[in-house]
């Protein structure tokens, strides 16, 4: 395998390879929105990031400021080793689906409690995900949910040829 090469920030930027490992929470005043099927399912001002080295952040929403009713539970279930078990959620609005296009930690792992209850998307499941105003792109692979912004460098983990990292 290769050496990954971290790309330099430049001013107003962070790399994803200065997040630390296990994850930290943190909140985050700026403005997070997702849409689907047309509609702003969450805005708000106090989502929380987790921040873990070579992935963008994974913003979590609090309840209060989604739309809940477009958010139906599902069986899935997956373990993380630092955050524990998550449930997932399909998104629906009229008839477009999307199926486990959210999740969240009802009962979080020790040092992750600030997460309890708050929903996390997967941006390539939603029509349009913003920081800000900016449109996050989606962290390649789909399987950590990372939301990219003009200001976090990578590379990132997630597509082809980076499980080993």
């Amino acid at each position: 395998m290769k050496p990954v090469r971290r790309i330099p920030p430049g001013p107003g930027q962070e790399s994803v390879w200065d997040y630390p490992r296990p994850p930290r929470v943190e909140p985050t005043s700026r403005r997070v929105r997702v849409v689907f099927g047309g509609v702003t399912i969450a805005d708000t001002r106090r989502a929380l990031r987790v921040l873990e080295t070579s992935h963008p952040p994974t913003y979590y929403i609090p309840p209060d400021d989604i739309r809940m009713e477009y958010l139906t539970p599902t069986g899935k279930r997956s373990f993380c080793e630092f955050k524990g078990s998550a449930g997932y959620y399909t998104v629906q609005v009229g008839e477009k689906r999307a199926d486990h296009a959210a999740w969240s930690y009802a009962r979080p792992s020790p040092g992750y409690e600030a997460i309890a209850g708050y929903v996390a998307f997967y941006p390539s499941r939603m029509d349009a995900c913003y920081v800000d105003d900016e449109q996050v792109v989606a962290q390649e692979g789909d399987f950590y949910g990372g939301w990219i912004t003009s200001d976090i460098v990578g590379p990132f983990k997630g597509g082809p040829g980076t499980w080993g990292w």
